[in-house]
């Protein structure tokens, strides 16, 4: 190893050389979120200039329906007077500033409203507020959404889940083990396993997983958030809606890939200068919501929603009598965010929703309670479109 040790890298070296080998989700967690040299923590990696683009970065129309989602989730609710807009990652501030700005035509919701972005990082942080400086609505910061106060709430989540720390454990010859990150004989980062199984995992997997081949990997989340939205949703009579990219179904298969400059690493490349993501487990998340009786919508693909939350009238509106240039931007931005190609982030990202049963069906999940998938059911070992 000849390289220099960045400061996360040293501190992950130190533990393991301390405790033994680390596993994924420790890995994970320490590079994106470790309290002074976490990716998140440091730096703003959107954009066109930074590590990856989401979707409210494409275009102004993403955030523009979210917003009217949100006021016509709020109508369902029976229009309370104080309405929690919980935003989850908020990243620079895009999407909320977006949604805010759409909402202008529904006075009564706009009014009723106070924004709460759940963010760690002060980095992004400072960038959402400056988004938002300009925009009369009361806004409020927390670290985790247990700290946004009670009440009617609707939360919203783009491309949150997916950066949450995954477990990984590896099907061996006398089980299931958890995958781990060791120090090599030649000193580079290597993946292994841990030395005894897991107790007890079988009963965790799904039936049809049980039988696995030796060398398959499962992933699984802590369900603390997912656990946490689907408390507030019932207890607030409220929605969650969160769009990400992953499997309808539990599956096997490694998903952990790592990003920088929009171009795919090697995850273990350099610990805290990348970003570390997982594809979601939407049967997974869709369980643990309804563990506390809610209902799910969904998942459906991102574009079967845009689609009906309006988006192609919303591109027709914003061309008309738009210079050449405007025109082929909004043309682009629509064929990006709802193509179904295969690796189209139209097709690759689902919509998935949590609500109260009594507020019925969702906007833009009306008529289609199951999946609109297009085959890739269990494709967990596709990639974000970076």
């Amino acid at each position: 190893m000849t390289h220099d040790l960045s400061p996360i890298e040293a501190e992950i070296r130190r533990r393991i050389t301390a405790a033994g080998p680390m596993p994924v989700a420790q890995f994970m967690s320490l590079c994106l979120t470790h309290p002074q040299h976490g990716y998140y923590i440091t730096r703003d990696p959107f954009g066109a200039r930074g590590d990856f683009i989401t979707a409210p970065e494409i275009s102004q129309m993403f955030g523009e329906l979210l917003g009217l989602w949100c006021a016509a989730t709020w109508q369902l609710m029976g229009s309370p007077e104080n309405i929690r807009l919980v935003e989850l990652g908020p990243g620079r501030g895009t999407m909320m500033l977006d949604a805010l700005r759409a909402v202008q035509i529904v006075p009564q919701f706009r009014k009723a409203l106070v924004a709460h972005m759940v963010e760690i990082s002060p980095t992004l942080e400072q960038r959402q507020r400056q988004a938002l400086s300009a925009i009369d609505v009361p806004t409020e910061w927390h670290q985790s959404l247990d700290q946004v106060p009670d009440g009617p709430t609707i939360i919203l989540a783009n491309e949150f889940i997916d950066a949450l720390p995954v477990h990984q454990a590896v099907m061996c010859v006398d089980g299931w083990h958890e995958r781990v990150i060791r120090i090599a004989e030649d000193g580079s980062l290597q993946f292994s396993h841990a030395r005894d199984p897991i107790a007890l995992f079988e009963q965790m997997l799904p039936p049809r997983l049980r039988d696995a081949a030796i060398g398959d990997i499962f992933e699984w989340r802590g369900d603390r958030i997912a656990l946490e939205i689907g408390r507030r949703v019932m207890r607030s009579h409220g929605a969650a809606l969160l769009i990400d990219y992953g499997h309808l179904e539990s599956a096997v298969g490694d998903t952990l890939q790592a990003v920088g400059r929009q171009a795919y690493a090697d995850p273990l490349q350099a610990p805290g200068a990348l970003d570390l993501t997982a594809h979601v487990d939407f049967q997974a998340l869709a369980q643990t919501a309804q563990s506390f009786g809610a209902r799910v919508h969904g998942p459906i693909t991102q574009a079967t929603l845009l689609r009906r939350l309006g988006i192609e009238t919303r591109a027709d509106a914003l061309t008309k009598g738009a210079p050449l240039s405007k025109n082929s931007e909004v043309k682009n931005a629509l064929a990006r965010l709802t193509s179904e190609d295969a690796t189209g982030m139209g097709r690759m990202f689902k919509a998935i929703a949590f609500a109260d049963p009594a507020l019925g069906e969702l906007p833009g999940f009306e008529t289609e309670p199951a999946a609109n998938d297009t085959g890739d059911r269990h494709a967990p070992s596709q990639t974000k479109p970076a």
